[in-house]
């Protein structure tokens, strides 16, 4: 069967396996603003039982979804920023992923570990940042990193190699900066 000619079921199934990486990739595209994220990717569900966004198997099935995903969020975003500049409305609060620790001690620890990673990201272009997300988060190659950012692989190569350069170098400062606390 070709990939364009997927049974509702085996769609339903490819997005199923996916969904906990697709969730954890919509709410980076959505600053960790996990309401927005899940808003998101059930547009993108629809978007693709419904046959708005078809896979033509140009690329995995999976760097084609996360490629749907980011699309969905800058739409949402685009949205939101039209809304706010009429509106000069207030801009959503980001929330932060992470699983609960054990301990009242280890929640505290990963919470500044998690704070310093977000503040050291924040430094990171938004490409940047884009790409080591989905290499590192995501699992994905540059490659298709490059197919999802709908850039050139050399490209993709140069933000993440710089990206990770950088991101080094905040944390390193962060951990000089703070470390004693």
């Amino acid at each position: 069967m070709s990939p364009s000619n997927l049974s509702s079921d085996e769609l339903e199934e490819r997005l199923a396996s996916l969904h906990e990486d697709s969730f954890g990739w919509a709410c980076s595209c959505c600053g960790w603003n996990e309401t927005e994220a899940e808003d998101v990717l059930q547009t993108v569900y629809l978007k693709v039982i419904s046959g708005r966004a078809r896979y033509d198997g140009r690329s995995a099935f999976r760097t084609w979804l996360f490629g749907v995903i980011r699309f969905t969020a800058l739409e949402l975003h685009r949205r939101i920023r039209l809304h706010d500049e009429k509106i000069d409305g207030l801009a959503g609060e980001s929330v932060a992923m992470g699983q609960a620790p054990s301990a009242p001690d280890d929640a505290l620890v990963e919470a500044r570990q998690a704070e310093r990673l977000r503040a050291a990201l924040s430094g990171l272009s938004d490409r940047q940042a884009e790409v080591l997300h989905l290499v590192f988060y995501q699992g994905l190659t540059v490659r298709e990193a490059a197919d999802v950012m709908e850039v050139s692989v050399g490209s993709a190569r140069i933000h993440y190699d710089r990206g990770k350069k950088r991101l080094r170098a905040l944390l390193s400062e962060s951990e000089a900066g703070g470390g004693a606390e």
